[in-house]
């Protein structure tokens, strides 16, 4: 069973993973199907029409979404968590205008009013054909409510949960749902940003990282008992396998080696299923298959003192930054995804710091806001933290090309030949070079044996 079937005629092999759902005719393709441009929605054949075509798709999905949402019940239970306090729940309509403030790409959100002036936020998980199947859907719902009651121990400022509830049919809401804090401040925007706004905000998230070594875990995965400290599985739809006998989870693990060797084989095992990479096939699976190999390498410059683990936030680019008008952070949100890592990697540099062109090149000098971190966490005493951020670019050149969309190929082209610098392996040979080195060195490989067989 795997996470989508094709739909095309009842065909029933694997749907392609993200590139075989389409959000336009609502279906799933598996590999065969989706090369095949006469059994492509049509509406993909137009390029003119796509994006009009993807806005109503959109304005359909968030429109069904709202049908089923009962504000009267929402509101209700809102305010019997406060005691009574009245609220209100503005109507609920899909405006393209006001887009960015109410959804991202698998939330919706929807604004509670308290009549002493106190607002809430109550967060949706949005329901289309990208969306994975509702026992995960349920699983990184409930693990975003853990990790944000962990929070609420710590001094890290991230939004309070006050109630949740997964999307069952007894449910009076209608759909899930996490009522949480509303924060003050706007999502911060890295790049239009002063150096003295930057340093402010680096100087905070520097104390963020500080906090969270005061709470090490035993195991690498992600928080799933909400009110607890248990970590469980990977909540992350890339790091789920769905088999015969349903979904499975990876992790949680006792090493980093233990999850580097499972979320590649899963890779490799998922490319052999054309449930992803169907249009490289080959070209990812040499990747894969290089990257295993890269493991001992990866691991050797990240010796670890201890087996702690420390909770990392997924999507770390900036944007889940709050700030105020002085850049005084209000709060960091979405956390969905986060999962405990080695502080190697935990207390690495934020996306969002990175020069990004730079980072793409293959260049791996730091850029000059991680610099500036690094020496703040010195400067504050931290010189543990801030050689994990001095030396994390191997790091992040492996996790970045570990299951990377190829469709940018350009940009994987500049992060492999980085990693390869990095780690002295392949060093300043090009693609096609270092392909047909590859394909020698993995001749015996079954997976690509089977793969050039069938190709």
């Amino acid at each position: 069973m795997p996470m989508w079937t094709c739909d095309f005629a009842n065909c029933q092999k694997p749907a392609v993973r993200n590139l075989g759902d389409c959000i336009l005719c609502k279906r799933h393709l598996c590999s065969d199907h989706l090369q095949d441009a006469f059994h492509k929605c049509p509406k993909w054949e137009d390029v003119g029409a796509y994006d009009p075509a993807a806005r109503a798709a959109e304005a359909d999905e968030i429109t069904e979404l709202i049908k089923r949402i009962d504000t009267s019940a929402l509101a209700a239970r809102a305010s019997h968590l406060r005691e009574g306090m009245p609220c209100s729940i503005p109507p609920l309509r899909y405006d393209r205008t006001t887009r960015s403030s109410v959804m991202g790409g698998m939330n919706y959100h929807i604004e509670v009013c308290f009549d002493d002036g106190v607002k809430w936020i109550a967060r949706i998980r949005r329901f289309n054909a990208t969306s994975p199947p509702p026992a995960l859907r349920d699983y990184i719902v409930q693990s975003e409510v853990a990790t944000l009651k962990f929070l609420a121990k710590t001094g890290v400022p991230a939004p309070k949960v006050f109630d949740f509830l997964l999307d069952h049919a007894d449910n009076p809401v209608g759909v899930g749902y996490i009522l949480m804090e509303k924060l003050p401040g706007k999502s911060l925007r890295w790049s239009l940003a002063t150096q003295e706004q930057k340093r402010r905000v680096m100087e905070q998230i520097a104390d963020v990282f500080i906090e969270l070594r005061g709470y090490p875990f035993e195991l690498l995965g992600s928080l799933d008992c909400p009110g607890d400290s248990h970590v469980g599985a990977f909540a992350r739809e890339s790091l789920t396998d769905f088999t015969q006998s349903g979904m499975r989870t990876l992790g949680p693990f006792l090493s980093w080696e233990e999850y580097h060797k499972s979320s590649l084989r899963l890779i490799l095992d998922q490319i052999l299923r054309r449930e992803i990479y169907s249009q490289r096939a080959v070209d990812a699976y040499l990747i894969h298959r290089f990257l295993l190999d890269l493991i001992p390498s990866v691991l050797s410059s990240s010796v670890q003192d201890n087996q702690k683990y420390y909770l990392k936030h997924a999507d770390d680019k900036g944007d889940h930054i709050l700030v105020d008008e002085d850049f005084n952070v209000t709060g960091i949100i979405d956390w969905e995804w986060a999962h405990t890592a080695p502080p190697t990697h935990a207390f690495n540099s934020p996306i969002g710091f990175f020069s990004v062109a730079q980072f793409y090149s293959g260049a791996n000098d730091l850029g000059d806001d991680e610099v500036t971190f690094a020496r703040i966490l010195e400067g504050k005493g931290h010189q543990d933290l801030a050689g994990f951020v001095w030396n994390g670019r191997l790091q992040h050149r492996f996790a970045f090309c570990c299951g990377y969309d190829l469709v940018d190929w350009d940009g994987f082209l500049g992060l492999f030949q980085g990693l390869r610098d990095a780690v002295s392996v392949d060093e300043g040979v090009d693609w096609d070079q270092w392909k047909t080195a590859a394909l020698h060195r993995y001749r015996e490989d079954a997976g690509l044996q089977l793969l050039l067989s069938t190709k």
